[in-house]
């Protein structure tokens, strides 16, 4: 079974930044769609970033796109995302997931659907 730590969430100002990292074991990331999600208490949870094993095959929600970065690093079996010009609206829970890699399904289309190994989440707060 797959398990997904996060960490790297705290307390940034508006405008800062800060990398989330998501360290796998048990299997390798090489064969996983790997996401970012995030969730405000009383809030639908929000997929902000999936992506398939290419580099370029990547989605981002609206919400973070140009601001947020996702990767992996298969050496190290974790997953990270880059934030900055972190908002007060980027205040969550973030977590992280991974689904085993199906052929031809696009990032876009895991974004919304349930992956089916999830870290325990970390908090990131964006306020002054």
């Amino acid at each position: 079974q797959l398990l997904l730590v996060e960490s790297g969430g705290g307390l940034v100002q508006p405008g800062g930044s800060l990398r989330l990292s998501c360290a796998a074991s048990g299997d390798s990331l090489d064969a996983y769609t790997i996401g970012w999600f995030r969730r405000v208490p009383g809030k639908e949870r929000e997929g902000i970033s999936c992506a398939n094993p290419s580099d370029e095959d990547t989605y981002y929600a609206d919400s973070v796109k140009g601001r947020f970065t996702i990767s992996r690093d298969n050496a190290a079996n974790t997953v990270y995302l880059q934030m900055n010009s972190l908002k007060s609206s980027d205040t969550a829970i973030y977590y992280c997931a991974a689904e085993p890699i199906r052929p031809g399904r696009p990032p876009s289309y895991s974004c919304r659907s349930s992956f089916g190994s999830w870290g325990q989440g970390t908090q990131v707060t964006i306020s002054s």
